[in-house]
């Protein structure tokens, strides 16, 4: 892929000898329910953050060529962190209860090799379709990846994008805590995963990236945050670049994290 960085040089006045490239950095959950199709028609709970979601890319698809998708592996798919990894190109939501196919390139149908995508990945390549994006790279990131080997996969994405021919659109694909009500998957409402979203809730709306590289691997894995290593690298590609952020939807409907937020290059 060939994937072009807006800087803002001193005094907060844009280099002329600089090409836009970074054109935004869209963060939205890793929820099957997204999909109309798997919610049903009377999951009305749903509405507010697909639309949410919907609207985000839809920006991100009209302000950029070619995206790159930051996600993390599920057990079936778990890999080692690392850029162009032996992903599928295509997969399907059938383990979900629809066979609803989703696909990271414009002219694949189905999945490949017998292997399926990530939720994360599946998630992306849907939007794809949604938004008629022709590619998606995928970086699917192990669950367990380190602070540090999140920082080291954000600065080699970083490189990629500051080289790229293009304006580059980045989806970072991930969930926040699970028990953030009495229904909730992780076991019923838990005072520390409150806390823990309310923190990953105000770092992502203020672009603070250092206090997403600060999130404590082992917190993360006990309130079941599959967000934490996607935002990590989000969170050193963004480190250098002057971003304002704007905060669609944060809301927990199901006991989930739920976050879908935009980050623009100043």
């Amino acid at each position: 892929m060939t994937l072009r960085h807006d800087s803002v040089a001193s005094g907060g006045v844009r280099s002329a000898s600089v090409v836009v490239v970074l054109a935004s950095v869209v963060f939205v959950p890793s929820a099957p329910l997204l999909l109309p199709a798997l919610a049903g028609p009377q999951a009305i709970d749903t509405g507010p953050v697909r639309a949410a979601t919907l609207a985000a890319v839809h920006d991100l698809a009209d302000t950029s060529t070619t995206w790159i998708a930051i996600g993390v592996a599920d057990s079936a798919t778990a890999s080692r962190p690392g850029l162009g990894q032996d992903v599928p190109t295509a997969g399907s939501f059938a383990r979900y209860g629809v066979d609803v196919a989703a696909s990271l390139r414009r002219e694949t149908a189905s999945g490949d090799s017998g292997r399926d995508l990530p939720l994360s990945m599946l998630i992306a390549g849907w939007l794809r379709a949604e938004t008629e994006v022709g590619t998606v790279e995928p970086v699917v990131m192990s669950p367990d990846a380190t602070p540090a080997e999140c920082a080291r996969i954000g600065v080699d994405l970083g490189a990629r994008v500051d080289a790229a021919d293009g304006r580059v659109g980045v989806l970072v694909v991930g969930d926040g805590a699970i028990s953030l009500s009495a229904k909730a998957p992780g076991g019923g409402l838990r005072a520390s995963a409150v806390a823990l979203q309310a923190r990953i809730d105000t770092a992502i709306s203020d672009a603070d990236t250092a206090a997403l590289a600060a999130l404590d691997a082992d917190d993360c894995a006990a309130e079941g945050v599959s967000g934490r290593t996607p935002w990590q690298v989000a969170a050193q590609l963004c480190r250098d670049r002057p971003m304002v952020a704007h905060m669609h939807y944060a809301q927990a409907p199901f006991g989930v994290g739920y976050v879908v937020a935009t980050w623009t290059p100043r």
